[in-house]
């Protein structure tokens, strides 16, 4: 799939503060499933700002986290930084890209939220050749479909219909993602993609959602602009009126200043590569 380099202009510095976390126990649950026990090598690709790798390094020895943007892999080298993480080296690549960077085996390879912006099934092959024997490839999404919503906080929900009027009302309908449009990913299953390659059918396990997120409006702010269909960029001029505008709406919604973020469940969808 060709890089578009537009898709995240100017979103990386928001992507840390806007986007939710994944579940606090997904290490414990990964290493439980898979044996992790601090030995062998993670290979994180589309790594972002450095959410996945950061949190799932002290389950290996050593950690690459590989993303196309350079804003994305500057923030993540600051927040692996501010966080100890010390054992973690960066490439700026595309995930179409693995296979000719010359790494050493890995023993897990994660995609928090990237695969589908891949060309999927080559990279997974790739993926499969990249893993040593009975290593994994991962993909971590949040899954509010994955049980009952919990109670909440108390604050209003964000107020997310409102918002993506407001979005389209400054864009248009037609969502985004850099110069081309947003819905030229694949919307194929995970699991269906992960059965046309030589991994075959995975296993889905989930670990528990952080249910007591609570985002003041800076917070909310920052999540829409890093998205790809609401990148700055795309704004033009008018991206001091558009946030001036969402500050509006989101301070008209809430009495606390504050807004319940629930993204869900975290899930993981693991396929693993044969010992023999």
């Amino acid at each position: 799939m060709d890089y578009d380099p537009t898709q995240y202009r100017r979103s990386a510095p928001y992507y840390l503060a806007g986007r939710p976390p994944y579940s606090a126990e997904l290490g414990t649950v990964l290493a439980r499933e898979l044996g992790l026990d601090g030995t062998g090598r993670l290979l994180d690709v589309g790594c972002g700002p450095g959410v996945l790798a950061v949190q799932l390094a002290a389950l290996v020895e050593q950690v690459t986290a590989v993303d196309p943007d350079a804003d994305m892999l500057e923030q993540a080298r600051l927040y692996a930084a501010s966080s100890g993480v010390h054992r973690i080296d960066f490439i700026r690549a595309r995930a179409e890209d693995i296979a000719d960077l010359g790494l050493a085996p890995m023993r897990i390879v994660t995609f928090g939220q990237s695969f589908h912006r891949t060309d999927r099934v080559p990279v997974a092959e790739a993926v499969y050749d990249l893993l040593e024997p009975g290593g994994a490839i991962v993909l971590v999404v949040h899954d509010p479909d994955g049980g009952p919503a919990p109670a909440g906080t108390g604050d209003p929900p964000v107020p997310d219909d409102e918002v993506q009027q407001l979005v389209s009302r400054y864009l248009g309908a037609k969502r985004q993602s850099g110069w081309r449009p947003a819905s030229r990913f694949s919307t194929e299953r995970f699991e269906s993609t992960l059965e046309r390659t030589r991994f075959g059918r995975p296993t889905t396990i989930h670990a528990p959602g952080q249910r007591h997120i609570s985002r003041y409006i800076d917070g909310v702010v920052s999540g829409y602009l890093s998205m790809s269909y609401a990148a700055p960029h795309l704004f033009g001029d008018h991206l001091d009126d558009f946030t001036a505008d969402l500050r509006n709406l989101l301070e008209a919604t809430t009495t606390t200043g504050r807004f319940w973020d629930w993204p869900g469940d975290t899930a993981a969808i693991i396929a693993r590569k044969r010992t023999s």
